[in-house]
Order: C-alpha cells, then sequence, then structure tokens
C-alpha cells in the first residue's frame, strides 16, 4: 500500500525564507529520521509563513501504513512554530 498525504502549513513566526527553511528543515529532519516516509516541500516555496509538504509511505499492509502516517503528523503537530491547516490523503 502507498500513502500520498499533502500537508498545508502555515509558520506564523518566520519574517522570512531564511527562518521558514529553518524551522521546515528542522522538521523534516526529525520525520525521516524517526519514520519510514519520504517527504519534501512541494508548493510555496518562495512565501515565508505558507508551505506545502507530502508525505509519502510505502507498506505491505494498510494499518501499517495509516499508523507511520499518525505518528507523522503528531510529530508535526508536536512543533508549536507550525500549525497544520488542510491534509489531503490518498491511497495509491
Amino acid at each position: 500500500m502507498i500513502l500520498a498525504a499533502e500537508i498545508e502549513c502555515l509558520i506564523y513566526d518566520a519574517q522570512s525564507l531564511k527562518e521558514k527553511r529553518s524551522v521546515l528543515q528542522r522538521i523534516i529532519t526529525r520525520l525521516r529520521n524517526q519514520f519510514n516516509i519520504s517527504i519534501a516541500e512541494v508548493d510555496h516555496q518562495n512565501v515565508w509563513q505558507r508551505t506545502k509538504i507530502k508525505i509519502v509511505t510505502v507498506s505491505s499492509s494498510k494499518n501499517i501504513a495509516e499508523q507511520e502516517f499518525q505518528k507523522a503528523l503528531t510529530l508535526i503537530d508536536s512543533f508549536p512554530e507550525i500549525e497544520r491547516t488542510v491534509t489531503h490523503v490518498d491511497w495509491l
């Protein structure tokens, strides 16, 4: 099973692209190190308080993929400097 999700987020405290990328890099690094997922920023690269990231995980079981995805969302939500606004999930 392949789970792909697009997540739109707001970064309220970012006052520049450099600050935004610093926050995103910290989150992306932690997600890659802790979970079996691929992650990348796919939209709003030149907007300093908004981002869209895509997370993809591949597993032999739908339940395992869903658990991994939920853990990743929990980690994203644990960062106070970023707020998840819209999440679209697709099963492939």
